[in-house]
């Protein structure tokens, strides 16, 4: 299917296992969700796994030319790590409104950056030229097979959850992509999410391939304009829907992760989980896909966005302790004792000592 099968993705997880160790589940209460944390993992996203299985598979391959790639940042340093590690060049196309913090990562891993024009999509048509020209390997960020099976390592350790529905934040498809081949076998629902004017992916599904300007959005890395060819055949099958996030929404769902879970993401991060709202499901698992977020963004996103209290969850009846068997207090039903908030009984005042005043 689309050059990538379930198998490919077990065989990825092999691969990488001496490389890259699982990243941790977390669940936020507040939010009735689990979080897979992969703004934990090395570089601070899941796009190393993806970067990395490629490397190793050219490797096995005996393929060794230089590689170089398109990326607003994560698929950069993803790769310049991988590269490091094995020692393969790298060159990282990067635009040139790229976050500080991602430019500053790949090159830190020794990796050539190149800086052209204003969107993705720009970058990846120079580093395709530039591929040409001199022999490179282009390594697509999503649409590639050995990336693809790289990225579905995520779901692979979501499934010990048992989860009934995973979010997953789409730009090319290439996280989607791999997620619902490592779990769409064993019944789960993968639901991906996308920002309101960034959603090529959604109507790319739907039979509308016009490529349009992208909205300018918080969610940097999915911002992209022509979503992949495997990821679209991939997700057509494999997809149970789609949420439309608004950019307000994805705002305060970051703030909330940091503010209530402790969890800093960067916009496509967050995106899964502000989706997650919308999605009704026993167990929900969101991916926050990367926690690579500029000091100076993360800083006034916190001074401008004032988050809604949550609602308080109803106390279920299991949770509640049996009431004492007082001859002098009528024990409360479950009912009443979930919608009514405890209260200590009230002691009668003792009578004041009256003062004697002496003749």
């Amino acid at each position: 299917m689309a050059g990538v099968n379930a198998s490919a993705v077990l065989a990825a997880q092999a691969r990488l296992r001496p490389y890259l160790a699982a990243t941790p589940l977390h669940y936020a209460e507040r939010f009735g969700c689990w979080l897979k944390l992969e703004n934990l993992q090395r570089t601070g996203s899941y796009k190393v796994r993806g970067a990395m299985n490629a490397l190793l598979a050219m490797r096995e391959r005996g393929d060794q030319r230089p590689v170089i790639a398109a990326s607003a940042g994560n698929h950069a340093q993803g790769l310049a790590w991988a590269g490091y590690r094995l020692r393969v060049p790298v060159i990282a196309v990067m635009p040139g409104n790229a976050p500080q913090t991602k430019v500053a990562g790949v090159a830190h891993w020794s990796a050539t950056v190149r800086l052209h024009g204003d969107t993705y999509d720009e970058a990846r048509a120079f580093a395709a030229e530039l591929a040409e020209q001199n022999d490179y390997r282009l390594l697509s960020a999503f649409d590639d097979p050995d990336v693809i099976a790289g990225q579905g390592t995520v779901g692979l350790e979501m499934a010990a959850l048992a989860p009934d529905v995973v979010l997953v934040p789409i730009g090319g498809g290439g996280l989607a992509s791999g997620v619902a081949l490592a779990l769409k076998s064993q019944g789960v629902r993968i639901v991906g999410a996308q920002v309101e004017g960034v959603d090529s992916m959604a109507r790319a599904l739907r039979g509308d391939f016009e490529l349009r300007e992208s909205a300018t959005t918080l969610a940097d890395g999915v911002r992209v304009k022509e979503p992949g060819v495997l990821t679209r055949e991939l997700l057509a099958e494999l997809l149970d829907d789609i949420v439309i996030v608004r950019e307000a929404e994805l705002r305060e769902t970051l703030v909330r992760l940091a503010l209530e879970e402790h969890v800093i993401a960067e916009g496509a991060g967050a995106l899964a989980l502000a989706a997650g709202r919308r999605v009704a499901g026993r167990r929900k698992c969101a991916v926050v896909s990367g926690g690579n977020i500029d000091a100076s963004v993360l800083a006034q996103l916190l001074a401008d966005v004032r988050p809604r209290a949550p609602r308080r969850p109803r106390r279920r009846s299991r949770d509640i302790a049996p009431p004492t068997r007082a001859a002098s207090v009528r024990p409360l039903s479950p009912a009443s004792t979930a919608s009514a908030p405890s209260r200590p009984v009230e002691q009668p005042t003792p009578a004041p000592t009256p003062e004697v005043i002496p003749a």
